[in-house]
């Protein structure tokens, strides 16, 4: 029997024995993740008796990949070479186990179209927070799905992306999992080294480096994951909030992959949001008056900027609706760029002072994901959609995000219940008016 050198710690003992179809493994600099995934790939590769089983190592880029994983993947498989029990192509990056014809080749997520295609038993994604999102939305996902492929996704937390939405994706779904092993779990630096780490760095990069810490804001980061998840712990009952006005923002759709969302609060709760995919202007504003109907906000705002329609459909059908420009200027110009930057940082504070948000991951995702930043004259600017999206390389919009901040666009006052009583009169009169009568 030939014996490969490996003596797992204990916290790698523990995701080799743990591990579910999808794991997720948060780790801090110099734990040994990338040894755990040699080694969890050399493990199913030399095991499995499928036919032609393909595993996959890959880093953002191919030259991290081989800079890496590619040497210490030789040097474990040593033995096994020695005794001509594998096969070592150099030029493609790739070892063959000639028993059973398994194959683990290393890729770069910089190139993912040539991942595209392939059959996938198992892969490990490494630095997954460099890692563009469509790599494993519209490659890896249907390259595991022939053979019901496993995924171990390894890397350290940086920010908002791709690792933060699967780690915290992870804890709610069935066939996943999800571990954090921080500096002081590991037993992989010497204390004194982390004494001085702790001393000479930053509190939230060490925080987030060495503690694994996804919701250590950054000092651009204009609402903190950390404040994002306290405000998705609270909950407000009726009586709490039933003096405050209710408020409604929509955001319809700007593209094709965008969302329409509705979001309803009232004072410090914000109710889960409505959300559609694929309907046009006019349908979503026979969706939004149904909603108008069932809730009678006190205030209806709109994003202008795609809401036209919707705006004016409402209208026709006399619906009091408000358009709000995003690009437009601020109620307060000596402080924010536009009005989208005033609602943002007027909905932090909300969430700064209790404000309550339903318990949904991208919720909580989007609202971490914006930085801000000053102008030359000092005012607070948001990064924009765009922005976003360039930056997070593909993220999707906060469409959820941007609905909620729409509902403090102005400040609101509670209607009476006689201006109830005769909004809806007036309503049910303009409804039942036929303007193709005969006179």
């Amino acid at each position: 029997m030939i014996k490969l050198d490996y003596a797992p710690r204990s916290w790698q003992k523990q995701c080799h024995q743990s591990r579910q179809r999808f794991s997720v493994y948060a780790l801090h600099r110099r734990a040994g993740k990338t040894e755990l995934a040699i080694m969890e790939l050399i493990d199913k590769a030399m095991k499995t008796d499928k036919d032609l089983a393909l595993f996959l190592y890959v880093a953002p880029f191919l030259k991290q990949s081989k800079a890496i994983a590619w040497a210490r993947l030789k040097q474990k498989l040593e033995p096994l070479r020695r005794t001509n029990v594998i096969d070592i192509n150099e030029g493609d990056l790739f070892v063959k186990f000639k028993h059973n014809g398994a194959i683990i080749r290393l890729f770069g997520g910089d190139n993912p179209d040539a991942m595209r295609g392939l059959r996938v038993d198992g892969i490990v994604i490494d630095e997954v927070a460099q890692i563009k999102p469509e790599v494993w939305n519209d490659i890896v996902q249907p390259a595991l799905s022939d053979r019901l492929g496993w995924a171990v996704f390894i890397g350290t937390p940086s920010g908002i992306n791709l690792f933060s939405e699967l780690y915290h994706r992870a804890v709610d779904l069935e066939g996943w999992t999800a571990s954090r092993y921080t500096v002081y779990d590991t037993d992989s630096l010497h204390p004194d080294e982390v004494e001085r780490l702790k001393r000479d760095m930053a509190e939230t990069s060490f925080a987030r480096e060495y503690l694994c810490d996804f919701s250590a804001a950054g000092d651009d980061q204009l609402i903190s994951l950390a404040d994002a998840e306290l405000a998705a712990q609270r909950v407000y009952q009726a009586p709490d909030v039933d003096h405050a006005p209710v408020v409604m923002g929509v955001d319809p759709a700007r593209f094709g992959d965008d969302r329409s969302v509705v979001f309803r609060r009232q004072g410090r709760q914000a109710f889960k949001p409505v959300v559609y995919r694929g309907i046009d202007n006019m349908e979503l504003a026979s969706r939004v008056a149904n909603l108008i109907e069932e809730h009678d906000p006190d205030a209806v705002f709109i994003d202008a900027g795609a809401g036209s329609g919707v705006i004016d459909r409402l209208r026709q059908l006399d619906y009091s609706v408000i358009e709000v420009p995003f690009g437009g200027k601020a109620t307060r110009p000596e402080l924010h760029i536009n009005r989208r930057t005033e609602m943002w940082w007027d909905m932090k504070e909300w969430v700064e002072l209790g404000g309550a948000i339903p318990n949904d991951s991208a919720l909580k995702q989007e609202l971490a994901t914006p930085i801000y930043w000053y102008d030359s004259s000092g005012r607070r600017v948001l990064e924009s959609k765009d922005l976003i999206k360039k930056r997070l390389q593909g993220a999707g919009s906060p469409d959820l995000a941007d609905a909620l901040c729409l509902t403090f666009a102005h400040p609101v006052a509670k209607q009476e219940p006689k201006d109830i009583y005769i909004k809806a009169q007036e309503r049910a009169i303009k409804k039942d008016h036929d303007p193709y009568k005969s006179i």
